[in-house]
């Protein structure tokens, strides 16, 4: 038998399993609160699973039009100019995706060529630096600022060189749970100006800003939109991330290039899926409440662990809560993080993980999509330690 690994060389030789998957594993194998990986533990709405079943049962299980369903992309282009006063074409500008993941891959695949830069804020998602490697292209790693997580501009600047192509931002930010401003945005788009760089910016948390916060999508900035795909998810929105299914907008030339890839690749997004959202996406309530709701979450988690040892970082958007513990352990995060899943009951993840080399503060990051009663419990396992 041959040993591939001795013949073959890996596109990429340090990527292991995802943290989420080791994580969530170790939760199940110890019978541990998940709290560790971004999915809620309640079900989706009654009427959007009726939609579902709706469009399964009257024959709509075949392949849609490989840019998603006409419906849909109509809805999205409804509510993309009513929430962000952007324009987008459904025809040539809007592309429905199984899931935002995959956008952002795509994205990255149709536009970046061996040896060209790509600009990533650290802590970075830990998809993103992959996806620019397996494409021959090469991450430059910016910092966010701890402990707010804030941008240096000028650190972004010094960052660019001739073989910028792209920029990868993630606002609501996932893992710091911080959001851009408008003048984050201002910056970066006066920074662009006279660039032929292009950005991809993940707003798959674009409903779910906290305590007056508003979401600065990129489609909001005119000269930041002309050079962007912008990347959502109906998973997060909706309460389906095991549905995967998210949409990208980009201008029309961007679009054709992102079609390119995703025509040979996935093809096409779950088409009965597409009709359920794109008639349920009429009740607008269901994602412009979504801010309340999960806000009434984190303040219930918040609640919960007063008291403890953990110190809460701002949680601005996202449904996670970012912990730092250092007055109780000089552990890595990566070591608490297995020891509270095993010891205690509890699974969280190690913010490291987003990032290259370990950082030298400590943090370990909480969802609170979940039902109060597994919140309760796990901040009463919280205040123990």
């Amino acid at each position: 038998m041959l040993e591939f690994p001795n013949i073959i060389s890996s596109k990429l030789p340090k990527v292991g399993t995802t943290i989420f998957t080791v994580m969530s594993r170790l939760a199940a194998e110890h019978n541990a609160i998940n709290l560790s990986q971004g999915f809620p533990d309640f079900d989706c709405a009654p009427e959007l699973q009726a939609l579902l079943a709706k469009y399964v049962n009257s024959g709509f299980n075949q392949y849609p039009p490989m840019a998603g369903v006409a419906p849909l992309r109509e809805a999205i282009a409804e509510k993309v100019e009513t929430l962000y006063g952007a324009v987008y074409d459904p025809e040539h500008e809007i592309t429905v995706v199984p899931g935002a993941t995959y956008g952002i891959f795509t994205a990255i695949s149709a536009w970046v060529c061996p040896g060209d830069e790509v600009i990533l804020f650290e802590p970075a998602y830990d998809s993103y630096a992959p996806s620019v490697e397996v494409n021959g292209g090469k991450p430059i790693h910016v910092q966010l600022r701890f402990p707010d997580y804030s941008i240096d501009w000028q650190e972004v600047q010094n960052a660019i060189t001739p073989k910028t192509r792209m920029i990868v931002i993630n606002t609501p930010n996932n893992p710091t749970a911080s959001v851009f401003s408008a003048e984050d945005l201002r910056m970066l788009e006066s920074l662009l100006r006279n660039t032929d760089i292009v950005v991809v910016s993940d707003e798959v948390y674009e409903h779910i800003v906290f305590d007056g916060h508003r979401h600065q999508s990129l489609a909001r900035f005119p000269g930041l939109a002309e050079r962007s795909f912008v990347v959502s998810s109906f998973g997060k929105t909706y309460h389906v991330t095991g549905w995967k299914t998210g949409y990208v907008l980009a201008p029309k030339a961007l679009t054709a290039e992102f079609r390119k890839v995703h025509q040979f690749n996935a093809f096409v997004a779950n088409g009965p899926v597409q009709y359920a959202l794109a008639e349920y996406m009429k009740n607008q309530d269901a994602y412009l409440a979504l801010a309340a709701f999960y806000q009434k979450k984190r303040d219930f988690f918040l609640e919960g662990i007063r008291g403890s040892r953990f110190e809460p970082l701002p949680s601005r958007g996202t449904f996670f809560q970012n912990l730092r513990y250092d007055a109780i352990s000089d552990e890595r995060d990566t070591d608490l993080a297995i020891r509270l899943t095993r010891e205690y009951g509890v699974a969280a993840i190690p913010v490291s993980a987003f990032y290259r080399k370990p950082p030298p503060h400590k943090v370990l990051r909480f969802c609170f999509a979940k039902s109060e009663q597994t919140l309760a419990k796990g901040a009463e396992i919280l205040c123990r330690i």
